[in-house]
């Protein structure tokens, strides 16, 4: 079924209808609308509701949220259209940035700043102006055809959301199939874990993506503190801390012949060493 129009409410925009159309869009190319809903909208599966109209009815193409009760867990638009999309529990476990964007949306500022934790001040300073122009703008456009500037930003967006979701699990079962797991001994009877990633033809475009979300799916990513992947820019190696683990000091490695590279703050080091012993060598000597 050919999918005729996406409509959201028209006034303020939000990340959640904002986002939850640009999927929509890279997903069927449909004009964009604001404005309210009318009776045959909601009944015409060719048109897709987002984020107004009180129904949620995937199958009639109607997402809302509105209309959940007080106490409902916080899901937004993007929440129910990610779910139709079958891609919901990919985003929730590898978009960390997904359940803090339903909380802000259904609980606001105040709810989302003590679920996290924090001030409230907190998330007013984590405001972007990129996000307050393009909102801004979405909330202005009446209507959004194929071709307009702001139309093609969001299907930019929605495109590489859905890419992003739809190869990570290949990425990850890529990592688990080639991935080595190291147990280090270093100096002092300490032992560290180390994932490293080998060089492949061909060669992934950013070697290192996916290697912390795939010590996250298994359960490992608390023990370890450093990861090896293939350097793009040349034919040897990249060593950096996992979640910044302050005992892997890349710049106590500077000095080596094979080291051509080591950030001044000690996270990252770039080397043309190929050999595993000779890696692990140098991770043992990084160890502080």
């Amino acid at each position: 079924m050919s999918i005729e129009l996406i409509l959201t409410h028209p006034g303020g925009a939000h990340k959640d209808d904002y986002l939850a159309c640009s999927l929509l869009v890279a997903q069927h190319g449909a004009p964009i609308e604001r404005r309210e809903p009318k009776q045959g909208d909601l009944d015409n599966e060719k048109v897709l509701v987002v984020d107004v109209g009180g129904e949620h009815e995937p199958e009639r193409g109607n997402f809302d949220h509105h209309q959940f009760p007080r106490d409902h867990d916080p899901v937004c638009a993007l929440s129910l259209v990610l779910q139709d999309l079958g891609l919901y529990q990919d985003a929730k476990m590898f978009c960390d940035w997904l359940e803090p964007a339903e909380w802000f949306d259904t609980r606001g500022a105040g709810g989302t700043a003590k679920w996290l934790g924090v001030d409230r001040d907190i998330i007013s300073k984590l405001n972007s102006p990129m996000d307050v122009t393009l909102l801004r703008r979405f909330a202005q456009a009446e209507r959004l055809d194929p071709g307009d500037l702001l139309y093609e930003m969001m299907r930019w967006v929605g495109e590489d959301l859905l890419e992003y979701l739809k190869t990570l699990r290949e990425r990850l079962t890529f990592i688990g199939k080639h991935g080595e797991l190291w147990t280090l001994e270093a100096n002092g009877g300490d032992s560290f874990k180390v994932l490293f990633m080998p060089r492949t033809n061909p060669l992934p475009a950013e070697p290192s993506v996916g290697l912390g979300r795939y010590l996250d799916s298994i359960g490992e990513s608390e023990c370890v503190v450093g990861l090896v992947y293939p350097d793009r820019r040349g034919s040897g190696y990249g060593l950096s801390r996992h979640n910044d683990h302050p005992r892997l000091e890349f710049t106590r490695i500077d000095p080596e012949d094979d080291v051509h590279f080591a950030h001044a703050r000690g996270f990252v080091a770039k080397t043309s060493a190929t050999e595993k012993e000779r890696l692990k060598e140098l991770l043992r000597a990084a160890w502080v």
